[in-house]
């Protein structure tokens, strides 16, 4: 009787052995179940790409590509969607249900060609976004204003899309925004004159590569960012109020506009300032002494413009023995080295 019932007892035993065996995402499955939920509707709703193949709903989705999760919570907090290969067979519109992803703190559409349509709206439900990267894609349609409600974003970079329309006031509300980026859409209208009041110091901003125009706001003067790329628009006026001998400028781009004023008037940064490319534009005036004083400048381009006088010596002879003649061209009169000697 003993032998008959231990020997029931072991069937029974090696039965749910093997069928924890058959379900090991019962035993190790640490993924929260909704995000489950929500990341296999994504993946449908982008009809079922290969890209997305590891999306197993028998495997633990803290482990399917793109996807990372808490390591305490094991919510989902980033899901970063790169390819790596020039195509993929994703195609559609940003999902609807990537805002059913509430502990979302890093969002990423990258290198996706295939991916159009619109900047979802209900990216507005992730309140604890800080990265949203939508770059080189083909999404389309006007920059959301709702982008300003999302207050813990740090980084903002929607460059290489379709975009267009103009750019939303309401982005200078993100109290927290360390760096925004614009550049290469088709964007137009004006720089928002409430970007001058970003909270101090201001984020870095590339706008370049758009449809941009009229001048830029002098609120701008108002922040001091390391780095501002506004080259390639139709911008006009005066960019004076962007120079600055306190400022900690690193780069300043404004080549190939439309902008207009007096380059003798301007001051540096002595020790930041690296880069600065001011070319096809219509700035008068001469290339100011200050200039030489710059210790660390390592690009400098003002050709295509409508300087006079003689290019400065003094100070480490940077801008007569460092930068060749293409940095000069195409003024109105300037000269000395390393142009030809001045009359």
């Amino acid at each position: 009787m003993r032998t008959k019932f231990g020997g029931t007892a072991m069937i029974l035993a090696l039965c749910l052995l093997s069928l924890l065996l058959l379900s090991p995402v019962a035993l190790s499955e640490k993924c929260n179940p909704q995000d489950k939920k929500v990341l296999l509707r994504f993946k449908k709703e982008l009809n079922n790409p290969y890209f997305l193949a590891s999306w197993n709903p028998q495997t633990d989705c803290c482990d399917w590509y793109c996807v990372k999760c808490d390591i305490k919570t094991h919510r989902i907090t980033a899901l970063i969607m790169k390819s790596s290969v020039p195509d993929t067979n994703l195609s559609g519109h940003i999902p609807p249900s990537v805002g059913d992803l509430p502990n979302l703190e890093n969002l990423e559409f990258h290198k996706l060609s295939r991916l159009t349509g619109p900047i979802q709206p209900t990216i507005a439900k992730l309140t604890k976004l800080k990265y949203l990267f939508i770059e080189y894609t083909g999404v389309s349609g006007p920059i959301p204003s709702f982008l300003g409600q999302l207050k813990n974003l740090q980084l903002l970079y929607l460059s290489a899309n379709n975009l267009s329309g103009p750019i939303p006031s309401s982005l200078s509300q993100l109290p927290n925004l360390e760096s925004l980026h614009l550049d290469r859409n088709k964007l137009t209208g004006p720089i928002p004159k409430s970007f001058g009041s970003f909270k101090k110091p201001g984020p870095n901003i590339d706008l370049s590569h758009n449809q941009l125009s009229g001048p830029i706001p002098t609120s701008l003067g108002q922040i001091d960012p390391e780095s501002i790329d506004f080259s390639r628009n139709k911008l006009e006026g005066d960019a004076s109020v962007l120079f600055g001998s306190k400022k900690r400028t690193r780069t300043l781009d404004l080549s190939r506009n439309l902008l207009s004023f007096d380059f003798s008037k301007v001051d540096f940064p002595k020790q930041s300032l690296i880069w600065l490319d001011v070319n096809h534009n219509k700035i008068y005036g001469k290339i100011p002494a200050a200039l030489t004083k710059v210790e660390n400048l390592q690009l400098f381009n003002v050709s295509y413009n409508q300087l006079c006088g003689e290019i400065p010596r003094g100070g480490t002879g940077i801008l007569q023995d460092k930068f060749d003649e293409y940095a000069y061209l195409h003024n109105k009169c300037l000269c000395g080295k390393p142009l030809s000697k001045c009359k």
